[in-house]
């Protein structure tokens, strides 16, 4: 009774701090923490209990990392590569040397122990920082995918910290625990590979014949869970294991209907995770070393912060460095595993690991905050350039035709277009395509296509057409679904790389669909009629 009566206060104190949350557009992740610092201070929570908190927030991030695997194919990880492992090695190999670093010559920790610590505090926190770029929807702007990019790489990394740990404390030879690790990971890869081609997509057909959502529902628990399950007896990680199958469904018949059913389970296990990171706040400790934890917090979110935009800087533009930087400069949930782990093995004392483990707390409880308002502290260092007065007065506008991208394709679009008098205009969000697009005096706008205030600069509503140029098929569909929201009698046109693509598209509500290989093969069998034999 007494279990059942935490459980409901549990949920009522949840709802209530994020109705009140909500209403300053906050994010829920916070709501969570809070109910859970509440909770393990006005009732004593046994070690089953937990446990039993720490087992369910798994399964959150197993989902959380499932639903982000369904975003990205192979074909798109591929396409993702530098953001992944340039920028992503980068910056967990100079921001933990720093910290490493840091640790030996400040703080006198052993060697062994600093690199531990160091590669822990170069994580961040999958968790809280993918749940709110979905959340706002700038999971695919520019710091979102950047974000992402590095994200995933940390993810992989931790099985590289934890069988570096394992080598730490054991005899046996490196060479012999590297290959066993690459054998296992080959093994593993090959066995999800032929699994999720020849085996889950018939599972899932089967289930859908059905047609219960309930046996889909279960179908698709089974996948995530025995992922992750397959996973761990290989020694990586149950996230890791979701994540992978997730690429192999993106592909799949069954994606959106995945993610729509998993949504609701995601999110609530997600709120469990956050409540046990928030029952892990120790507020003795916390007084009795507030300014270390204060000191450690900011110090350490500083450099990440520092490391990461001066490595991104050289390749990306400033703004768009400066707000992946803030949005990775906590500690993640991973780093909490990775210090219970070494305190375990004898590298990190008691109050060590309380320290970092409020530090972690503190860091993750301020992110919402900063994510929040990257927008306006990017401002600050980095003013978005100004629109400037268009040609064509937006009174004027009518019958005019909307083109999204200054790409190559763009470019010879817009000359056409301006060839035969149409009236048109450009959105582009990549600052040096609309610088381009300025220096060529063409009617350009700076912006999102896929935000309803730039469509609305745009007069979108009085617009004859739309065409969409850029590649990355997400945001294909985020500008076709906002442009159908506003204006469905809109003519959208788009193009595509193959037939798969088009397919994916075709609930997007895009009137035409160029499918380029089928242009290029036609012009070519045409140029092939002027040949002589």
């Amino acid at each position: 009774m007494e279990q059942i009566a935490i459980v409901l206060f549990a949920i009522f104190l949840a709802s209530l701090f994020n109705i009140l949350l909500k209403k300053i557009e906050l994010p829920t992740a916070i709501g969570y923490i809070l109910t859970g610092f509440f909770i393990s201070h006005f009732f004593a929570l046994t070690h089953t209990s937990d446990q039993t908190l720490e087992y369910v927030a798994e399964v959150g991030i197993i989902f959380l990392m499932f639903t982000v695997g369904l975003e990205f194919s192979f074909e798109e990880l591929k396409a993702m590569k530098k953001e992944v492992f340039v920028y992503g090695s980068l910056q967990m190999l100079l921001t933990s040397s720093l910290f490493a670093l840091i640790a030996v010559t400040l703080f006198s920790f052993s060697l062994k122990s600093a690199v531990i610590i160091g590669l822990g505090l170069a994580l961040s926190s999958t968790a809280i920082v993918l749940k709110i770029l979905n959340e706002n929807g700038d999971i695919h702007a520019g710091y979102g995918r950047k974000s992402l990019g590095i994200l995933l790489f940390q993810d992989i990394a931790v099985i590289a910290i934890l069988l570096m740990i394992e080598i730490f404390t054991k005899d046996v030879g490196l060479l012999s625990i590297l290959s066993q690790t690459f054998f296992n990971m080959a093994l593993f890869f090959l066995l999800l590979y032929f699994v999720g081609r020849h085996v889950i997509d018939r599972y899932l057909r089967y289930a859908v014949i059905t047609k219960n959502q309930e046996i889909f529902l279960l179908a698709v628990f089974f996948v995530v869970l025995g992922s992750a399950m397959v996973a761990s007896l290989f020694g990586f990680s149950y996230s890791l294991g979701a994540f992978f199958a997730g690429m192999l469904l993106a592909e799949s018949h069954y994606k959106y209907q995945i993610e729509a059913d998993l949504a609701p389970f995601r999110d609530l296990l997600l709120g469990v995770f956050f409540f046990a990171v928030g029952s892990k706040i120790e507020l003795s400790i916390v007084l009795h070393n507030l300014f270390t934890i204060a000191a450690l917090t900011f110090g350490i979110m500083l450099l990440k912060s520092l490391v990461t935009y001066l490595i991104l800087q050289r390749f990306e533009q400033k703004r768009t460095a400066f707000k992946t930087a803030l949005a990775l400069s906590q500690i993640g949930e991973f780093a909490l595993a990775i210090f219970l782990l070494a305190h375990s093995l004898g590298f990190l004392d008691t109050k060590e690991l309380n320290i970092l483990s409020t530090t972690i707390i503190l860091s993750m409880f301020l992110t919402p905050f900063i994510i929040k308002n990257l927008a306006t502290l990017a401002d600050r260092f980095f003013k978005e350039p100004l629109q400037p007065e268009l040609k064509l007065s937006s009174a004027r506008l009518h019958g005019h035709i909307i083109l999204c991208g200054y790409g190559p394709l763009g470019k010879v679009i817009a000359r056409s277009l301006k060839a035969r008098g149409f009236q048109y205009l450009i959105i582009e969000h990549d600052l040096k395509l609309y610088e381009e697009a300025l220096a060529a005096n063409e009617p350009v706008f700076f912006g999102n296509a896929a935000q309803r205030p730039v469509l609305e600069s745009a007069q979108v509503g009085k617009s004859c057409a739309v065409v969409i140029t850029f590649h990355n098929l997400e945001k294909i569909r985020l500008v076709a679904h906002a442009i159908r929201d506003m204006a469905p009698d809109v003519h959208i046109v788009a193009r595509v790389r193959d037939k798969k693509e088009k397919e994916s598209l075709e609930e997007a509500g895009i009137g035409e669909i160029i499918v380029t290989t089928e242009v290029l093969s036609e012009a070519i069998v045409q140029k092939l009629f002027y040949c002589t034999i």
